[in-house]
């Protein structure tokens, strides 16, 4: 499997994974966002919302991930709950990369359904794991549910879709967030219903790359079955964590241009 012995291999990515999961690692990362703020709701929805535009520079992300969290009054679950038609129009004026203005009235829409109809994320995406354990059928069910009202067709391409084989990098991430915990204080933790171990790796350029360059990834397109071989590697690392080495992958991608 690797270009390592298996042994120094793991003792290399738990080196790293040490390296990256700590809390000077938060400012510069989207994280920092949902960390701003100390009521669940408020972290899952500033969680969900930074997660959802993480691509591109990161500190562009962070900038305007923060400029949403201040268009919502920074008090997301409270503008969700409450907001009216003319609370929501100045975040027509939102833009990131692609997501722009009508996207985000659509997301903030749907997120509203779910949280006023159907008990807000945790609820939803608890109920959904815990009736099949599998966080590819996990996604694709909270992405009908989240598409369920009428939008415009180009939001449709802002929730991944593994079912297509899309790598649900964001939402993996966004899970990671809430669903590990550790002593470290990175991630959140705060999903209890989700195993840690059902948890997929958030594949992007740079995991992608470092992966293939340590011997952990065959595939070569960074899609559904790159994201279930790669974490399926890292099982044989930590079974009960695997997405941990997350940190270690991104970590020497990024900072070490590994």
């Amino acid at each position: 499997m690797s270009h390592l012995p298996i042994n120094e291999l793991k003792d290399f990515l738990d080196e790293k994974y040490r390296q990256y999961n700590r809390i000077e690692f938060i400012t510069s990362d989207p994280v920092s966002i949902p960390h701003s703020f100390t009521e669940e709701n408020d972290i899952e929805i500033s969680a969900f919302l930074s997660a959802i535009i993480a691509w591109g520079q990161r500190r562009t992300i962070i900038n305007n991930a923060r400029q949403l969290m201040e268009l919502m009054g920074n008090s997301p679950h409270q503008f969700i709950m409450s907001a009216s038609k003319a609370d929501t129009a100045p975040l027509k004026k939102f833009k990131h990369r692609t997501f722009n203005g009508e996207d985000l009235l659509y997301f903030i829409q749907s997120l509203q359904n779910i949280y006023r109809n159907h008990g807000g994320m945790k609820s939803v995406f608890e109920e959904l794991y815990l009736q099949n354990r599998s966080i590819y059928h996990t996604i694709c069910r909270f992405r009908s549910l989240f598409l369920s009202l009428p939008h415009p067709g180009r939001t449709s391409k802002h929730i991944s879709n593994p079912g297509k084989g899309s790598s649900a990098k964001r939402i993996n991430m966004f899970l990671r967030w809430m669903v590990r915990k550790d002593k470290n204080g990175v991630d959140f933790g705060i999903w209890k219903s989700i195993d840690t171990n059902a948890l997929q790796v958030p594949l992007d350029v740079h995991t992608g790359n470092v992966s293939r360059k340590l011997g952990l990834l065959q595939r070569t397109q960074n899609d559904w079955k790159a994201v279930e071989e790669l974490t399926g590697a890292l099982r044989t690392f930590d079974r009960d964590d695997p997405v941990k080495y997350d940190f270690a992958l991104f970590g020497l991608g990024v900072f070490e241009k590994f």
